[in-house]
């Protein structure tokens, strides 16, 4: 592998927004900014979030929670309290199925508005912004594996494009950021990622199964099972994330580990880790599942530095010993995650007069 050619930025002290920092992949991020000496605040709606995900990071005095909406945060308090910003990670996105596709408009919400609002508080200091997108923006893609200059197959109206064409857009925007006003963008687009800290009930294939098994449940394959997916420890990608941020590079580049299985496969690889008898049934596709998944990370190799660590069967492992813990536990009071009401939808007095492109 070729040595990154970017160069690298110190983020001891440096002041590191992070947008949906109380989620699976931003509250790992969240330490992982800490553990580097970087000041950070975290932003999350707990709209699918919780900030039970950042109580540790809670007792560092270099971090702050800040319970709100992207696109309603009070960006000159955040400046005024806690000095300007060195790096935006925006990760604010209702990224499960089951979320995205109860709060559509949330989802476009967060999406475009909310991704504006972060790339203006990039521009305002002149800060690194870090956009992690998703090989959603791939769609049901007609080649495989699939690289970063191909353009992508996707539905514009189907059920998933609320999240699909949000990604879309805020890749778009990033873009025009850097065209017009010369901002520091990074773009990742990050395949399937798991670990401790995911929703069990979110609808993603490996929290689900694990659960499944570990509950004695059925693990329930959409379609026949022939799919396929590639999936990426968290800490593996939250490495990604980081070398981008600290990196001179403006992507897209893919996130995400070339191991292609397919889903009958995982679940053997399931109830293998976990010791289940569980039984396997099949349930029906949902409409525009993409058939295959798979990166090519050849450029994130090239600029980043980077690749995978952690194989599947050690990952595997690892989360279902958290897993564990978690449907073995007492249930807490359960309750649906946060929908915006009415009223929040409201967006044309939030946002100030956007800049002028250059």
């Amino acid at each position: 592998m070729r040595e990154p050619m970017t160069r690298q930025r110190d983020l001891d002290d440096a002041h590191v927004l992070v947008t949906g920092g109380a989620g699976f992949l931003g509250s790992a991020l969240c330490e992982a900014m800490l553990s580097h000496g970087a000041r950070v605040t975290c932003v999350d709606d707990e709209s699918t979030g919780s900030a039970a995900n950042v109580a540790g990071a809670g007792t560092n005095p270099r971090f702050r929670l800040l319970i709100t909406d992207v696109v309603e945060v009070d960006l000159p308090a955040i400046r005024a309290e806690q000095g300007a910003v060195d790096v935006v990670m925006h990760l604010a996105a209702t990224a499960s199925p089951v979320h995205y596709l109860r709060m559509p408009v949330h989802t476009l919400r967060t999406g475009s508005v909310g991704t504006l609002r972060a790339l203006e508080a990039a521009a305002a200091d002149g800060a690194r912004f870090v956009l992690a997108s998703t090989s959603e923006v791939y769609g049901d893609a007609q080649v495989s594996p699939q690289h970063e200059a191909y353009w992508g197959n996707v539905n514009p109206i189907g059920p998933r494009a609320v999240y699909d064409e949000a990604k879309r857009f805020s890749e778009a925007a990033a873009f025009a950021f850097r065209r017009s006003l010369d901002l520091d963008v990074g773009v990742v687009r990050i395949f399937n990622t798991y670990g401790p800290r995911m929703g069990l009930d979110d609808g993603r294939v490996v929290s689900t199964f694990l659960a499944q098994a570990l509950r004695g449940e059925p693990l329930t394959i959409q379609g026949d099972g022939s799919q396929t997916r590639s999936f990426c420890y968290v800490e593996d990608t939250v490495r990604a994330l980081v070398a981008m941020a600290t990196a001179d590079e403006p992507g897209p580049v893919n996130i995400g580990n070339p191991h292609e299985i397919t889903v009958l496969e995982l679940a053997q690889r399931v109830l293998a880790v976990t010791g289940s008898r569980s039984p396997v049934v099949h349930v029906g596709l949902p409409e525009d599942d993409p058939a295959r998944r798979c990166p090519d990370i050849t450029r994130a190799g090239e600029t980043l530095g980077w690749k995978p660590e952690v194989d599947l069967d050690d990952g595997l492992a690892r989360t279902a010993a958290w897993v564990r813990e978690q449907v073995s536990a007492p249930a807490p009071p359960t309750s649906a995650p946060r929908r915006p009401r009415s009223e929040d939808l409201v967006v044309r007095t939030l946002l100030p007069r956007p800049p002028r492109d250059a």
